[in-house]
Order: structure tokens, then sequence, then C-alpha cells
């Protein structure tokens, strides 16, 4: 007979934030990514409560997104809004230019594959590339920002809304009347977010908590100079003096989440889940009742590893099923502890499989845990779901609604299994655990490096410091100027976590140089309300912003000789090929292999020429690592047996292109300054890769790399298109892509072009 199973509560707990995208605050926003994140994500993502009886769900809103959401449904604009409803005889150059290289911003598998119209357009830029902006007619160009609008809306309402379904039904041919009735049904489901949301609450179906308003990491605000682990450039800075900044940023995300939604949260997600004893002493100073963080930091307050087997299952979970009680100097404050394999699966594994499948799996995962709890001496479990809950969705096909319709059903339907909302549970909860101290840190690697103690983020905190030492002295000086709000909210913005978490390294937008630019536009903000000049140094970019796209696209077929010497002059053949250009940095400096990638073909192969990385051959310290080079290949047709890409990710920012899929994969390493290897990888059905024999491939290795390919090896035919990228990953840890936002792509020419 089977022992009954223990109730096992379910916390679904999803983070929304994004950040400030306007550079004033009545300016369009330089990014789309409120909007088109508010189209597919935030209504749909609180309407699944509304599906399943049973259902309860937890969402964090940061301030900042809800200002910018009711900006958009009062009429808001970003560049690309602006340009959609532009007639397209008025685009200029530089409009073309843009919409070519941002309005292909788009899950390939899933939100530009399946469009026909939409991966014509997109295969022929990768064939064309984006320098001449005459590859599209200015219908095309129409047709590309009405599909691009499009594909970024919740599948959902393109089925529901007969106006969108409509839209979409067309395919081509979109007028200028199209495009701005696009823009208006998304502003249509923009406007329906926070009343819906609003309701679920009233109907205790959603809890809603905050964030502090910029989302800043509060440890760094409030203790920046013991958890600094590296002098910064000028030791006076050494201390921010933010204590206060982090308190009122707190204070007023509560008071401003109260308003809008009509409720004031009891719970904060401190941003990037970063606390420390500090951090809890402020929150519970302000009434908060409860925090969150990650397993990870838990392991470390009770000093005790949570273990998990090669599946990822917890081998003991118990301690990450409980509640935690943390005495601060006046009172006490709540902790949950989320579990930190299931946001890596949600986010990034499952994408890559069968969504009915995938949600089996989680279910199945969860009644593992559950089993393991049978011999707890308490009746009170609580399992933590929680992750970011907008950036991961476009990966999974139908924007995931397989997934989580299977996952919210199988839960909902199991007696044994409760979906709660966390205050509530809290609330109730009689077993909870004394805490007896918080270890610092974050979700990531239990520390805050993704923010400080690198080069140019350190450079960030010091623009900011002496900014802030400017605004003290002026506001010591003016304490009755009108406009010291308004340029306090300026410095505010300037303390939110993505501008550090983009600078440096190992972290890449894609649009770095935006982020650069934003920051440094409102710390100069600061300036313009007190009517200061701003220091020079802030017209200089932080850092030098170097993409890694193509600098060129192949002239012509190419038959070069494998020689492994160096391009000498204008007339060497490879001349003609394509190439692009790895960028520098204090630390890319020393972990990348190649400078330069040169890549071309003729009518039966593939041809590569690498230039090795100066820096190396110049450190004698550095050429006895082992350095790795991974290039992933397959047909633009995707008529291939597929397989994910299978390197270890330092963090889990995982860029878009990580997520495609590839049919091979080629291997180079390189030790010593010698070759050691060249080895070719082929995929197969379920996701799996086999080695292939290499001998094929023709190599040459000595001033550079070169690097002969038969398409035949690459299952290539004649007049088909091979795709590939670059991954620059040292013993199989991605350090970068190359590009990091789309693939790279030649034609292998039908055998009748040749004369």
């Amino acid at each position: 007979m089977m022992s009954q199973a223990k109730k096992l509560s379910i916390a679904f707990y999803w983070h929304m934030h994004q950040p400030v995208y306007s550079l004033s605050a009545n300016g369009d926003y330089l990014m789309p990514w409120v909007r088109l994140h508010a189209v597919k994500d935030y209504l749909d993502m609180a309407l699944w409560a509304k599906k399943f009886d049973k259902l309860k769900l937890n969402f964090n809103f940061v301030p900042v997104l809800v200002d910018s959401i009711i900006d958009y449904a009062n009429g808001a604009h970003d560049i690309h809004s602006r340009l959609t409803i532009t007639p397209e005889d008025q685009l200029t150059k530089e409009d073309k230019i843009f919409i070519l290289n941002n309005f292909f911003d788009s899950n390939y598998q899933t939100m530009i594959l399946p469009n026909n119209e939409y991966h014509r357009l997109y295969q022929k830029i990768q064939i064309e590339g984006t320098s001449d902006i005459s590859i599209f007619t200015n219908q095309e160009y129409a047709d590309l920002m009405a599909l691009f609008n499009l594909a970024w809306i919740d599948p959902s309402f393109k089925t529901s809304n007969t106006v969108l379904k409509k839209l979409v039904k067309k395919e081509k041919n979109y007028t200028l009347e199209d495009r701005i009735e696009i823009i208006d049904q998304q502003r249509e489901i923009i406007k329906k977010i926070i009343p819906t949301i609003k309701k679920l609450v009233e109907k205790n179906k959603i809890e809603i908590t905050t964030s502090p308003y910029y989302h800043p990491i509060l440890p760094i605000l409030l203790d920046y100079k013991n958890i600094k682990k590296t002098p910064v450039p000028d030791e006076e800075l050494s201390n921010l003096r933010t204590e206060l900044d982090a308190k009122i940023q707190t204070q007023s995300a509560l008071d401003r989440i109260e308003e809008v939604f009509g409720k004031r949260p009891k719970g904060i997600w401190p941003s990037e889940q970063c606390i420390n004893g500090k951090t809890l002493e402020m929150l519970s100073n302000l009434g908060v009742e409860w925090s969150i963080s990650d397993e990870g930091i838990l392991s470390n307050s009770i000093n005790f590893e949570f273990e998990h087997d090669f599946k990822g299952y917890l081998n003991e979970p118990y301690h990450l099923l409980k509640t935690y009680q943390y005495k601060t100097k006046n009172s006490d404050i709540k902790m949950i502890f989320r579990d930190s394999t299931i946001p890596n699966l949600i986010g990034f594994e499952y994408p890559n499989h069968n969504p009915i499948s995938t949600a089996n799996d989680l279910y199945d995962r969860i009644k593992v845990m559950q089993s393991k709890i049978l011999s707890s001496p308490d009746n009170e479990h609580l399992l933590t779901i929680a992750l970011d809950g907008e950036n991961c969705w476009e990966n999974y096909m139908e924007d995931g609604a397989s997934f989580l319709k299977t996952l919210y059903t199988l839960i909902t339907e199991d007696d044994t299994l409760e979906t709660v909302l966390i205050s509530d549970y809290i609330e109730n909860a009689k077993e909870n655990k004394l805490l007896n101290k918080i270890s610092a840190g974050s979700w990531i690697n239990r520390n805050f490096k993704l923010w400080i103690d690198e080069p140019v983020k350190d450079l960030a905190w010091t623009y900011l410091k002496r900014v802030r030492q400017d605004f003290s002295a002026f506001v010591k000086r003016e304490p009755l100027n009108p406009n010291i709000e308004l340029a306090r909210r300026e410095l505010f913005i300037c303390e939110g976590s993505d501008w550090f978490w983009w600078y440096g390294e190992p972290n890449d937008s894609g649009r770095d140089n935006i982020f650069d630019f934003i920051f440094r536009t409102h710390l100069k903000n600061i300036y313009r309300y007190l009517d200061l000049d701003a220091p020079k140094y802030l017209d200089e970019p932080l850092s030098n912003i170097s993409t890694s796209k193509p600098s060129k696209y192949p002239k012509f077929l190419i038959s070069p000789a494998i020689d492994g010497k160096n391009v000498i002059d204008e007339n060497d053949i490879w001349n003609n090929a394509g190439y692009i250009e790895i960028p520098d940095g204090p630390v890319l400096r020393e972990s990348k292999l190649f400078d330069k990638i040169r890549f071309g073909n003729d009518e039966n192969n593939f041809y590569l020429k690498f230039h090795l990385n100066k820096y190396i051959k110049e450190r004698p310290d550095l050429q006895n690592r082992t350095y790795q080079m991974y290039i992933y290949l397959r047909k633009s047709t995707q008529k291939q047996d597929l397989a994910p890409v299978r390197l270890i990710h330092k963090t889990q920012n995982i860029l878009p292109i990580s997520m495609e899929r590839f049919h091979n994969e080629i291997v180079i390493s390189i030790h010593n300054n010698e070759l050691k290897d060249i080895r070719i990888i082929k995929a197969i059905p379920g996701d799996m890769w086999i080695i292939q024999n290499s001998k094929p491939i023709e190599y040459a290795y000595d001033e550079v790399l070169d690097v002969k390919i038969p398409f035949e090896i690459l299952d290539i035919k004649n007049g088909e298109t091979l795709e590939f990228l670059f991954v620059n990953a040292n013993n199989g840890i991605k350090d970068f892509y190359i590009p990091n936002e789309m693939v790279l792509s030649v034609t292998r020419p039908s055998l009748i072009l040749r004369k």
C-alpha cells in the first residue's frame, strides 16, 4: 500500500522588468522592449489565472516598467513604432538603415521562420547584408515593419482579435493604414494590462509585489564599501553614500504600486535577488513582510550545500521548501528561497524541446520533490518557482502557450498540489525556520560581480559617484530649487542595475552602445535640470563599443590556397572574402583566439581564414592555455537534423542566437601555440551529436589558420545556402558569439553558373 503524499504548495512567481529606454520624461523610447513585451507577455501571463479556477499566480512588477506601460497606453512611441507609422515614401536613408538592422530582432525559429514573407526578407538580408538599402523596395520596407510588429503580438490575441487576424492573414502588401492599425491594436492590448491585473488582485487570484523603483542593487547602494572587492580608480569614491537613495527608491516603489493596483505590496523582490543583512534590515524597517532570494544564498546562509544529481534533481530538498524568519534590530522579516534548477530549465532548456513533454518533465520533477518530503517532520512545504516572466517565451512555439497550459492543468488537477499567493501562505505558516545569518550575494554565482569589480563597470560607478557629489553640493547651496526632484529622479535612474549589467564583461546586449548613451544622457540631464554645465567626460563613451556584425560580405567566389600565410597585398584572393572582426576588451583580449575571421566559398568548398589574436602571441604566459573556437553550421532550408548548441554558459544571460539549432559543429583547439585538433560533429535525431570523419577538411596553421571544408560533408548541395556562426568557447565554456545576434551565410552556386 502506497503512502499518501504530503501536500506541496507551489508559488509561481513571475518577475517583470524593463529599464528606462527614454532620454527624457516626454521623449520617445530608444528601444521597443516595453511595448513588445507588453503585447506579448504582461497581459497574457496574467490571463492564465482566469483560465483555471484553482490557479493562483504571483507577479513582481518593477515601478519603472509600470510607468512605461501607462506611458504607452497614453500614446507614447519608441523609434520602432514611430517609423512603423511613417509613410514608406518618406523614409530617409538613415531610417532604412535602422529598419534593416533592427526589425529582424525576433526569434528566428518561432517568429521569423513560420511567416513566409518575413522569412523571405530575412533570407534576403542574410545574403545581401545591410549596407545597401536598395535591396528592399519601399513596399518591402513597409511589409517588414508590419511583420515585425505582428510577430511580437501574443498568438492568442492574433487568433481572438478579428482585426489582428485579418492583418496576419494578409502576409504582405501592407498599407500605411494597416501599420497604423497594428500599432493601435497593440495600444489597445496595453491599455488592458493594469485594469485586468487589478481585478485579478481584487479576486485574490494574483498577488503583486515590487522591487526598488528603478531596479538598483540594494546591497551595493547600502554597503558598497564592504561589498567592493577591488580598489576603485579613485579611493575617495570607495563609499557611494547612497544609503538614503536605497530607502527612497524602495519606499516610493511600495507607494507607486499601491497607487496603481490599489493594494500595498507585502513583499519585495530585491533587484536580481541581491541581498545582505543591511538590505533585510532596511526592508523590515519599511514594513516589508517578506522577501526572496536564491537557493545559493540559502545554502551559504545555513551552511548546507544543496546537491543535485546528474538530471538536476535535489537530493535533499527539505531546507529549500521552508519559509524562514530573519531577526532584525527592530523587527523581523520572512524569507523564501527559490529553486535554481527549474528557472534554468524553463528559461533556457525547455524551449528546445516539445512543450507538452517539457511540461510533463517539470510536473514529474515536482512530484519527485514531493516524494522526498514524505518523511519530513513538518506539514508545510513551499516550492518557489521564481524567474523572469517575459524574456523566454519567444523561444517557445506559440509563445509558451502549450507549455503553460499543460503545466497548469497537471498541477491544478492534482489534489496533492496547490498553487498559492505568497503572502497568504506566509501569513498562515506556522513552521517558519529561524535564519541566524544571511549571506550576501545574488542569484548569479552568489556574488555581485555582474555589477561591480570589472574595469568598465567600476568606471560607470565612478561617473555616478562624481555626478552625485555635484548634485549633493548643489542641493546644499540651493535647497529650494524647484528642479531638484527632477534631477534626483535622473540620479535614481542611473542607479539601476541594467547599465552595470551590460557595461564591460561578460554580458553583451548587442546594443551596449545604446545603453551607454542612455546612461550618460541621464547623468547629463541632472546638470541640465540644475542649469549647470555637464562635465566633458560624460560626452565620451565609457567603452569602445564594437559590434560583431560582418565588416564585409564576400565580393566574389574564391578558391584560395590553404597555406597558413597572412594576406600580404591588395591582390590576394582573400581580399574578395567576407570578414568579421572580433571586438577587443580587457578580458576578451586574453580569452579570444582570433582577431578577425575571413570567409568565402567556391562551387565545392567553404573557406575560412582565422587571424590569430596578436595579444596572445605577445604574452608567453598566455600561450600555455587551451583556446577553442566552435563553428556551428546548417543549411538555410532547415532540411537537416538539427541539435542545440552544446556549450556551458558562464551566466544565465542567454542571447537569442544561442537558442538556434544546427546540423554541424566544428571545433578548433590550439594549445601552446600548436593546432591540436579540428573536429567535426554531426547532429542526429533526438538532439544528439555524433563525431564525423574529419579527414576531408584541409587546413594549414602558420601565420594564420586556413581551413577548407567541402560542402559535401556539410550536406550543402548546389544552390543551397549555408548558415553559420562562431563561438569563442575555451574548454567548452561560452565567452561570446560571433556574430551575437544573427547567423552568417554563403550560398553554394549551381554548377550551371560556372563558365
